[in-house]
């Protein structure tokens, strides 16, 4: 939460003129509600079936940029359509990064624990990290880092990978 996903993922789409898919959003659209008010209504439980029917219909297009919710990683089904269609980047982001991007964010239900956030995200930290680490092809550390830089570095493993397969 906070790493960046929305923001490399546009710009890594627009490099490579592929289009850009945040699954979040395609939720949204499929349901006409926003995602809070999923949480609100189905609870987390609820959103997290939405999520796999959408994560598992958007790993099946080829060509596109994917960005994920950052817990769509809990689910065994996701992480295996994820790391078996597409290259998987975890953009690492430390909890204190996480703090400050997330510090006045009111559309993210998770975080609606007051002042807890520290707390809720070093936990959320701790279960998801290594189920991202589990199916990453590659790791980028976003701390203190711009999205520009991180979509060049993306673009130069890339390269390497096509290179590889020639």
């Amino acid at each position: 939460m906070g790493a960046g996903k929305t923001t490399v993922g546009r710009r890594l789409a627009a490099v490579r003129r592929m289009p850009f898919v945040d699954s979040d959003q395609e939720i949204e659209a499929r349901t006409g509600v926003d995602i809070p008010y999923i949480f609100e209504k189905e609870g987390e439980a609820g959103f997290r079936r939405r999520e796999r029917c959408v994560i598992h219909t958007l790993t099946q297009l080829s060509g596109i940029v994917l960005a994920t919710g950052g817990g769509a990683v809990l689910d065994p089904d996701n992480r295996r359509d994820l790391a078996a269609h597409g290259l998987v980047v975890y953009l690492h982001a430390s909890v204190e990064q996480q703090v400050q991007r997330t510090g006045r964010a009111q559309n993210r239900p998770l975080l609606q624990g007051g002042n807890r956030r520290r707390e809720i995200l070093q936990n959320l930290f701790a279960i998801r990290d290594p189920l991202y680490r589990e199916i990453a092809h590659l790791v980028l550390d976003t701390d203190g880092r711009n999205a520009k830089l991180l979509v060049r570095e993306i673009e130069q493993h890339l390269q390497c990978a096509s290179q590889q397969t020639l």
